[in-house]
């Protein structure tokens, strides 16, 4: 075989295999359609700043909604090993996020609905890392997970603002008063004997 020969072999052969391929995504049928990808939320600003969560957080959380009321009260008695909430670096708050050891920053995303999430900046509001904010007063921080399989593992979130580091606890509930005993009535006295 000649050396025009071969190549005539190679280009033919090249060009066979490329209106194969071609012929082979021209009749390939419909393309599948993507899987809707969920509607990401606008980004709006949250219900209250970053700065309204920071502090010392007594902490417990519960799993049926009838727990609740048991659960906040359990919370402020954890006061004594506060869960601490400080201001990141970049205006974010310094959480933790589930089964994660050390905190990181998270910021505060509002969402559609008067909602304010909390999570990893970049995500959109209500990603699976995300915690929304159910209830938040001031004094009391109830937070629901995004991802259901971690909420499942850790339940609904009930944070209770403990008094300031170094402030004097609230004074103990006094004790009622003893009811005081009913002063009896005097003894007679007996007048003294007289001698005859």
């Amino acid at each position: 075989m000649s050396h025009s020969n071969r190549s005539v072999l190679s280009a033919a052969l090249v060009l066979t295999l490329l209106a194969l391929g071609l012929a082979g995504c021209a009749t390939s049928g419909p393309q599948q359609p993507l899987a809707p990808q969920p509607e990401a939320l606008p980004l709006l600003p949250p219900a209250f700043p970053p700065q309204d969560i920071v502090g010392r957080w007594g902490l417990a959380a519960y799993h049926k909604e009838e727990d609740r009321p048991r659960i906040e009260a359990a919370a402020a008695g954890q006061c004594k090993q506060p869960y601490v909430i400080t201001l990141g670096p970049t205006g974010g708050v310094m959480m933790h996020l589930a089964d994660q050891a050390t905190p990181e920053e998270l910021r505060l995303k509002g969402a559609p609905g008067n909602k304010t999430f909390i999570g990893p900046q970049g995500d959109p509001p209500g990603s699976a890392q995300d915690r929304e904010v159910v209830a938040f007063d001031g004094r009391m921080l109830i937070l629901r997970w995004m991802d259901p399989e971690v909420q499942g593992r850790y339940g609904t979130m009930v944070y209770v603002r403990c008094a300031p580091e170094g402030a004097k606890r609230p004074p103990a509930r006094p004790r009622p008063a003893a009811k005081p005993k009913p002063k009896s009535a005097p003894k007679p006295t007996q007048p003294p004997i007289q001698q005859q």
